[in-house]
């Protein structure tokens, strides 16, 4: 007699892919709701970008019934802000090109080194010092509000192995005081606060504004030259990204050491710390050259754009998801007192480096 054949057995890739997709559905149906509202003119008119729309949805979710679907899902949910986020971000260089940087010149590349490096160590030092805030907090503001938002917070998240309340405060503090921009850089145009217009207001806000959303609306409420010459510099700012991750990286790695004495956790000399290398970064970098080359046709470009804009989405979803107010309401008021500070450091030592530059004819 024969026996009976055994009964077909999962691939390992299946069980794993089994264990994933309710995560995957459910932060791609956050996702997709963000992208919808997204499309809504009354909306874009406030500069709020899917990922915004995308981490607000996740959060309310995540503090309603997500409670009852996170032994399935969490598994999906976790994929979604990790590996999802860093091919979203790679996939990011896609918007850029080189040509983009020559475009705004010598004056453009300076205003947003200035801006960026400034920035980022005033949020460090106050984070740090002036409001005791926890490092991570303090270089997850830093990020946002020097680059470009919830997405350099979202990238920087990897490095510092934040936590997703943390990170959801970071996102939220760029995101308020980045919109507070959008109304605010136009009628300081209209009310000739600085004695500058058109092409160097548009440096202006490309340099000094959070996010790339909320650049295009202050650009779009001034003239379409302030907005062209503003989004291109946001870009700029945007391919820094790579190289302020990788020195963030390193940073990070010498001074784990000191951090894990100080918890009285010592691990072992600084010999032995994995330094966390942001590979992911180098492969953005790497797209985007390869973008400047123009050899993808330009459906096909859109088509990747549009997945690359689902995939981030879905990762500030998944953000939200698992965050909770709980969280939110113990960071208490400091993360706001610091977006505020560093807010009005953008708006002012911007406005002086642009009449500098300005000056000197760049």
């Amino acid at each position: 007699m024969s026996s009976a054949p055994a009964p077909h057995q999962p691939s390992r890739f299946q069980s794993q892919f089994a264990q994933l997709l309710p995560g995957l559905l459910l932060s791609g149906a956050v996702a997709g709701s963000a992208l919808w509202l997204d499309t809504q003119g009354w909306l874009s008119s406030f500069g709020l970008s899917s990922l915004t729309l995308a981490i607000v949805l996740g959060i309310l979710v995540g503090n309603t019934f997500y409670t009852r679907l996170a032994p399935t899902a969490q598994p999906g949910v976790t994929f979604s802000k990790g590996a999802l986020l860093r091919l979203g971000i790679i996939l990011y260089g896609l918007r850029l090109t080189i040509q983009q940087i020559l475009g705004v010149g010598l004056g453009g590349l300076l205003a947003d080194l200035l801006m960026l490096s400034s920035t980022f160590f005033l949020a460090f030092w106050l984070g740090t010092r002036w409001l005791r805030l926890d490092a991570q907090t303090a270089i997850l503001i830093g990020a946002g509000s020097s680059i470009c938002g919830a997405a350099a917070v979202m990238a920087t998240e990897p490095i510092v192995k934040a936590q997703a309340e943390k990170v959801a405060v970071a996102v939220a503090t760029v995101v308020i005081f980045g919109t507070i921009g959008i109304f605010l850089y136009p009628q300081m145009d209209a009310w000739h606060w600085w004695p500058f217009s058109g092409l160097h207001f548009g440096v202006y806000i490309g340099s000094t504004v959070h996010e790339v959303a909320q650049v295009v609306a202050a650009g779009r409420a001034i003239s379409p030259q302030v907005a062209d010459a503003a989004v291109t510099v946001k870009l700029l700012r945007v391919i820094l990204l790579a190289p302020f991750l990788m020195l963030l990286s390193y940073f990070w790695g010498r001074s784990e050491p000191r951090r894990t004495d100080q918890r009285g956790a010592q691990k072992g000399s600084a010999e032995k710390v994995k330094l966390s290398i942001p590979w992911f970064a180098f492969a953005f970098i790497g797209v985007a050259l390869f973008n400047s080359l123009h050899l993808l046709p330009v459906r096909l470009l859109h088509n990747l754009i549009t997945l690359d804009t689902l995939l981030l989405s879905m990762a500030m979803a998944a953000l939200g998801l698992t965050t909770h107010f709980g969280a939110i309401r113990q960071a208490g008021a400091k993360p706001l007192l610091l977006g505020a500070v560093l807010m009005v450091w953008l708006v002012g030592a911007g406005g002086l480096v642009q009449g500098f530059l300005m000056s000197v004819g760049l």
